[in-house]
């Protein structure tokens, strides 16, 4: 009689575990379908669309489902099976005891494939990383990497990528990021070997934020510069790509080269990235600041990234001004922010355009000026101001700042009058890097046009098409989910 009640008693939680999980778990086996299918046929698109399911079921990832997906994928007893159950919680693995008793007496176990193999190790990585056990995610991440390292399968590559990334994140989240830059460019060197540009691209994107990490830009750029070139075949890398080269090339004063890939990546990244593109936003600030322009204040106002922006909104309000004062009382107020943002040198940077577009308006403002109100309206507090205020003029003036000429003997500058600035070059070359903002834009939008294959030689029935835009639909909604994974 104990044993019937005993019985009883733990059989009310298995069938609520059991109403829920097997939902996940069946699509957990869907999945692996996928990836069989994908293996057999070396079909590649359906190993991509199998990661982009995974996205959506991430979320529904509990122990019990995990252990239950091993069981049912990988050979019990295995080297890979008992690794991987070792991180699960065993007051877990319990609960799916009768899902999994019910789902191997269905489906055989078979001989587990690479494919399958790696997917497992990056389906136990995710849940670690998302349940903050850092410590295990890094002793996974390296068997799988250890793993990945024998296997030269082009089916295999995808999945790959995925475990480079958490791979690279578990031990960013620890702070041991030093430590796997040596493998990560073992890695980079044998996927360049193997021809895995996916694999390529995304390493090279993982060693260039690991040595921005460590504010190694010298090496970051050596890196860049080498390594192989080739399409991009991933949007999310390449956005990534982009902002680590803006601020590689912020760094080395190449602020129009930074412009250009800074404002590029905030505007390729999907509209859920919104933590990445509020850094190229802060970034692409303090370019166009160094570069003499204001940004508008829409940029500032976008959805979601007023607080964010809001201590650059007030450096860019100071930088306009020209106030001096004004701006060293927004980096003081704000300088955690920009501590943490790692912009403290560009802001230190940004003294000399404050006084440059002060000294602007004042010569626009007047014919002629002595020296001393220029120090005194540039409120410059060194010991000799009137000396500063003619250096600074004098440096203005021989770089084309300013369209004035220094009276030294009266200690006065006398500005000469504005001209037409449409008898100049400048509205040429507006209109020309707008038109070449265009062009580049189109051909970039052509080249990521894609076309369903031997379109020109058969006619779509009407079934076809509606099977086709289903597919359309359904593919359009994973990269939406996978993009807000991604950022």
């Amino acid at each position: 009689m104990t044993q019937d009640v005993e019985m009883k008693e733990q059989s009310v939680p298995s069938n609520s575990v059991s109403s829920t999980a097997p939902s996940a778990f069946q699509q957990l086996k869907e999945i692996a379908a996928l990836i069989e299918i994908g293996a057999y046929s070396r079909e590649v698109r359906r190993i991509v669309r199998a990661i982009r399911s995974t996205i959506q079921l991430r979320r529904k990832l509990k122990a019990s489902v995990i252990s239950a997906f091993l069981n049912f994928v990988l050979v019990p007893g295995s080297e890979a099976h008992s690794r991987l159950s070792s991180y699960l919680p065993k007051e877990d693995v319990h609960d799916m005891e009768v899902d999994t008793a019910s789902s191997t007496t269905q489906v055989p176990v078979k001989h587990s494939l690479p494919e399958l193999e790696i997917y497992c190790y990056l389906l136990v990585l995710k849940f670690l990383v998302d349940q903050k056990r850092y410590n295990e995610a890094k002793a996974c991440s390296s068997a799988g990497i250890a793993r990945v390292k024998n296997l030269n399968r082009r089916t295999v590559d995808v999945i790959a990528s995925r475990l480079y990334f958490y791979y690279s994140l578990s031990y960013e989240l620890t702070g041991d990021l030093a430590e796997i830059r040596g493998n990560l460019l073992a890695l980079h060197r044998i996927a360049t070997l193997r021809h895995d540009e996916l694999g390529q691209e995304t390493l090279l994107n993982l060693l260039l934020r690991n040595y921005l990490h460590y504010n190694l830009y010298d090496q970051a750029e050596k890196l860049r510069s080498k390594a192989p070139r080739f399409e991009a075949h991933s949007n999310q890398q390449f956005c990534r790509y982009l902002f680590y080269l803006g601020k590689i090339r912020t760094i080395q004063l190449e602020y129009t080269d930074a412009k250009d890939s800074l404002l590029q990546a905030a505007r390729k990244a999907p509209a859920s990235a919104l933590g990445f593109r509020v850094q190229c936003n802060k970034w692409a600030v303090i370019v166009r600041l160094l570069l003499g322009e204001i940004p508008e204040r829409t940029v500032f106002m976008q959805k979601g990234m007023e607080n964010a922006l809001r201590p650059y909104f007030e450096l860019t309000n100071a930088v306009r001004i020209g106030d001096l004062k004004l701006f060293k009382t927004v980096a003081e107020r704000f300088a955690s922010t920009f501590s943490a943002d790692r912009t403290n040198n560009l802001i230190v940077r940004l003294r000399h355009n404050v006084i440059r577009t002060g000294l602007r308006n004042i010569s626009i403002s007047y014919s002629q000026i002595s020296l001393a109100d220029v120090a005194k309206k540039l409120k410059l507090d060194s010991a000799n101001p009137v000396a500063d205020a003619e250096s600074i003029v004098a440096k203005a003036i021989r770089d084309g700042a300013i369209d004035a000429t220094l009276d030294h003997a009266n200690g006065r500058m006398i500005s000469k009058e504005t001209g037409d600035i449409y008898s100049t070059n400048e509205p040429q070359i507006a209109f020309n890097s707008r038109i070449a903002f265009c062009l580049n834009m189109h051909n970039e939008a052509v080249r990521a046009l894609r076309f369903p294959p031997n379109s020109h030689k058969e006619k779509e029935s009407a079934e076809k098409r509606r099977e086709r835009q289903q597919q359309e639909q359904e593919l359009a909604k994973h990269i939406a989910e996978e993009d807000d994974d991604e950022f």
